[in-house]
């Protein structure tokens, strides 16, 4: 019974995998087929999709096949339309060179016939020219024979008798204008002087040898002498001036026949007072910084003076020596004051007479330039006006002006002349000029020169209206001994040289500096 039950259970089980294979295959012969049409549906979509494409390419392609050719086709036309008008224009340019050569030719032809016109012009004048050549030389002829003279005698007898004419002719012109020059030119000079002179009228001062430096109080004095003088005489030392410190009320008088002097004393006093620091140490300071700075107070006044009288482009150097004139004096007369009334004059007289008036002013401005220097260096002042205004490559016209008047030197230009007058007219004023100082300050400069002249003389001063002469020397030079001999070889040459009234006190000054720093 167990075995029918085996047989039957594996009956069962074979049964039930037939079955079970049998089921699988229907399921999976299912699968399939529903895969199959699926991708059968895929596939048909994706024709039909390309076909949309295809469709849709082409028509793109067809779109853009018809854009290409509408764009060719106006492009073409566009071409066709320029290459008319290009035809248009050559057309026209041939009808235009067409008509222009027919002009060519049609003139061609008549300069041909006006040629041959002319050809035939020449040889009739050709022959006219001969016939009356023929004819001119028997006229000739039967002239020559008539007068017994050739032509070239008969000309040079007509030349000089008409030379002989223009001569006479010429010379009763020049008569004739010379006498109304000569009438006419005293009463035409009297005019423009007078004109010149009337226009510049500057007031004169009398030049003076003291200049007045005002003080804040009459304390300030005592603080100027110092202690037994030696502020005052520090003073006077290093500026080569007389301090007067007298009854004046706040003033001090500064006293020197050089006014460069005076006015570095002046200067150098009123930064002391300013400062109130007042000992010899601070006095010698001052004194050569002030020395220092002169340098540009003259180059200021030099510019002040070339810009009040109109004059540009002189070189640095001759602004220095103008500005210098301001302390220099010509027989009490004002150097640089001088100088300007000279430009300003001549210039107007150049206005006047039609000259150049810009040279004028510039030659009246530097004609005494020499003046600046003749207390620096050897020579007369026409010398050294020639030197200086050569050295700074000044005109010769210029020169020429600055020589008139002085070692038989003819003005070479109308500019010239003019400052010659100019000068004479500025040195005639009344109260320009008084010979009383001027032979004062010569006296003093010979002194000064006469001590200068000896070998170991630093400086010297010509102080105390000239009764004092203080030389100072150099230490390493002259010795105690020397100085001794040195002041009465000063005196006694003075006695030989110069006449002065009273005496003429010599002090000769050595003074030995001994300096070391402290670090």
């Amino acid at each position: 019974m167990q075995g029918i039950w085996l047989i039957a259970d594996s009956i069962i089980a074979v049964l039930a995998l037939v079955i079970g294979f049998l089921l699988h295959k229907w399921i999976s012969e299912r699968k399939t087929g529903d895969a199959s049409a699926q991708a059968q549906r895929i596939v048909h979509e994706a024709e039909r999709e390309a076909a949309n494409r295809v469709k849709t390419a082409e028509l793109e392609v067809k779109e853009a096949a018809l854009k290409s050719r509408g764009a060719f086709e106006e492009e073409t036309r566009q071409r066709e339309g320029k290459i008319q008008q290009i035809e248009q224009r050559v057309i026209s340019k041939e009808e235009e060179l067409a008509r222009k050569l027919d002009q060519l030719e049609r003139r061609l032809n008549e300069s041909v016939a006006k040629e041959r016109d002319l050809t035939g012009r020449e040889k009739a004048v050709g022959e006219k020219e001969g016939r009356l050549a023929v004819a001119l030389d028997e006229q000739r002829r039967k002239l020559e024979s008539i007068a017994s003279l050739t032509a070239e005698e008969a000309k040079r007898q007509l030349l000089a008798q008409m030379e002989t004419e223009a001569r006479r002719e010429a010379q009763l012109v020049a008569m004739r204008l010379e006498e109304e020059a000569r009438e006419t030119a005293q009463v035409k000079a009297r005019e423009v002087l007078a004109t010149t002179i009337q226009r510049l009228a500057p007031d004169y001062t009398v030049e003076t040898a003291v200049s007045v430096v005002d003080l804040p109080s009459d304390d300030m004095k005592g603080r100027i002498i110092g202690r037994e003088g030696r502020n005052i005489r520090a003073l006077e030392l290093h500026t080569g001036v007389d301090l007067i410190v007298d009854d004046t009320p706040e003033a001090v008088l500064i006293s020197a026949y050089d006014p460069y002097r005076r006015e570095i004393a002046r200067r150098s006093l009123q930064v002391l007072i300013a400062d109130g620091r007042i000992h010899p140490a601070r006095i010698e300071e001052v004194v050569e910084k002030i020395k220092k700075e002169m340098d540009q107070h003259l180059k200021e006044e030099g510019d002040k003076a070339c810009f009040e009288v109109g004059v540009h482009g002189l070189h640095p150097e001759l602004v220095k020596l103008v500005g210098r004139m301001k302390f220099r004096t010509s027989y009490g007369q004002n150097c640089l004051q001088h100088s300007k009334e000279v430009a300003w004059l001549a210039g107007m007289m150049a206005a006047e007479v039609k000259a150049d008036v810009k040279l004028a002013k510039r030659m009246g401005l530097l004609h005494d330039i020499g003046k600046a220097l003749t207390h620096e260096q050897e020579g007369s002042h026409p010398e050294l006006s020639l030197q200086v205004l050569t050295k700074y490559n000044e005109s010769p016209k210029v020169i020429n002006a600055a020589l008139c008047g002085h070692e038989n030197v003819e003005p070479e230009t109308v500019e010239a002349v003019l400052v010659e007058a100019a000068d004479g007219i500025s040195a005639a004023r009344p109260g320009a000029r008084r010979d009383v100082l001027e032979s004062y300050i010569k006296r003093l400069a010979k002194l000064e020169e006469i001590a200068l002249s000896y070998k170991g003389v630093e400086m010297c001063y010509a102080i105390q209206a000239g009764r004092e002469l203080r030389v100072m020397t150099k230490a390493d030079i002259v010795s105690d001994l020397d100085a001794h001999q040195l002041a009465k070889d000063i005196s006694k040459r003075i006695e030989a040289e110069m006449q002065y009234p009273g005496h003429i006190k010599v002090i000769v000054i050595r003074e030995t500096r001994a300096v070391e720093v402290a670090k």
